[in-house]
């Protein structure tokens, strides 16, 4: 076993050699066999246990069992206690999820502070068998069917590819003694259940179900290669990066979308990344009215008229709140940046505007676009519908709700922030008395 490990690691891992590692440790058989591993291997180790406090006495025996192994095998031992139940509670969290992300945060700050580069956690086959069963009762696409990944970021996991029966044979051999958690025996959780009532029926037909099913997560792998690098090709026609006062978002051209084979499944594709789920209404939007929107925890899907325009929420919020400045004030940084200053000669700059002190009132206010909003384009004879001008110029909904107007303390609009300025407040050659306004990007 140590041999076939040897060689695996040579083959899979090699990257592994010559970096500090912190396995994660359970007590359980199989991060107790890594740990034996990795250690006769001579990898630089650290043990990281956590103990959620669900199982009592043997929670913290547990906890015990693995700072007595670090003191066998001389390796460093860090330990961490959660009150798991009450946090999963005030979350309105399962208690695996909440466990899960404790687990994680805390071995990153671990990583961080003590310059571990990789954690490295005990998964191996069976629990890869388990997670494609789990995944197969779930709407989850193709990837949710490759199990778990041997690499991803900084978290490795070594056995993948070795069975259960393979680690416990590889404890025996070396009289390696471990913790049973009892409640892995349960059938109360879904991969319990998994594990001691189907898989024992799947592996009666077939003996070498672990193989099998090793030759069809490759198969899918390789599947998915080729479905990213179509999907990369997709995206790069359909997605135009833009931005909005150096915020990105993008614009997904409808028709292009539309004349795909399958617009719902490259869709699916496109976006998944950005956390949506709502497919049926992501498909909706292409024939949608303009102004309809579909939120995921993080970005919104917008229809605008022959696009739709993707962009995360906390980049765009939309707000009433009118922002002050006062006739002292030098700088502005909410919520856009301004600097002020005054002047008695004016240059050509962009993103600049030359205002006359004597025709405004302070404070003045940036605030968002009204309905009835009227101003003076300069350049222009009479007054203009700020409605009409975004429509000039073509703006898209986003556009039209990140923009900002200064405007005098009467509300009367003195510059489209970064378009238009309103020719009634321009400082003439031959004043002096003015203030310049720049907008920094």
């Amino acid at each position: 076993m140590l041999q076939k490990f040897c060689i695996h690691i040579d083959n899979e891992f090699s990257f592994l050699k010559d970096k500090k590692l912190l396995i994660a440790i359970s007590g359980g058989i199989d991060s107790v066999v890594i740990t034996h591993l990795f250690d006769q291997l001579h990898f630089s180790i650290g043990l990281a246990h956590c103990n959620f406090k669900l199982r009592g006495k043997a929670s913290d025996g547990d906890e015990e069992f693995v700072k007595n192994l670090g003191v066998q095998l001389q390796i460093p031992v860090f330990t961490n206690s959660f009150d798991t139940t009450s946090i999963a509670t005030n979350q309105k969290k399962s208690i695996q999820i909440t466990a899960r992300e404790l687990r994680y945060i805390w071995f990153e700050k671990l990583l961080q502070k003590h310059g571990f580069d990789y954690v490295v956690t005990a998964h191996h086959a069976d629990d890869n068998l388990e997670t494609f069963l789990i995944n197969l009762t779930r709407a989850t696409g193709l990837k949710g069917f490759s199990g778990i990944p041997k690499k991803n970021k900084n978290i490795v996991r070594p056995l993948l590819t070795f069975s259960r029966d393979c680690i416990v044979d590889f404890a025996m051999q070396n009289n390696i003694s471990w913790r049973e958690d009892q409640s892995n025996t349960s059938t109360k959780y879904v991969r319990n259940k998994i594990r001691h009532k189907i898989i024992p029926i799947l592996k009666e037909i077939n003996p070498s179900l672990l193989n099998s099913f090793s030759n069809t997560v490759k198969h899918i792998e390789e599947s998915q290669i080729i479905i990213d690098a179509k999907i990369t090709a997709v995206k790069r026609e359909i997605f135009q990066e833009k931005n909005i006062s150096g915020k990105k978002y993008f614009s997904l051209s409808i028709a292009k979308i539309s004349n795909l084979e399958n617009p719902k499944t490259y869709l699916y594709q496109l976006l998944k990344e950005y956390h949506f789920t709502e497919w049926n209404d992501i498909v909706g939007l292409l024939t949608a009215q303009s102004g309809k929107k579909i939120h995921s925890k993080t970005h919104t899907l917008l229809k605008d008229r022959v696009t739709l325009l993707l962009y995360k929420i906390s980049d765009f919020q939309l707000t009433d709140t009118v922002f002050q400045i006062s006739e002292h004030q030098k700088k502005l940084t909410e919520p856009i940046h301004l600097r002020i200053e005054k002047t008695t000669q004016q240059t050509n700059e962009a993103g600049t505007i030359y205002i006359d002190k004597n025709l405004i009132s302070f404070p003045l206010q940036i605030r968002k676009w009204q309905t009835g909003d009227v101003f003076f384009p300069l350049g222009m004879k009479g007054k203009k519908k700020l409605s009409k001008f975004f429509k000039d110029e073509k703006m898209s909904l986003l556009e039209k709700e990140n923009t900002w107007l200064l405007c005098t303390s009467k509300n009367e609009i003195i510059w489209v922030v970064n378009r238009r300025k309103d020719r009634r407040f321009i400082l003439s050659q031959n004043d002096t008395n003015g203030l310049k306004i720049t907008s920094v990007q």
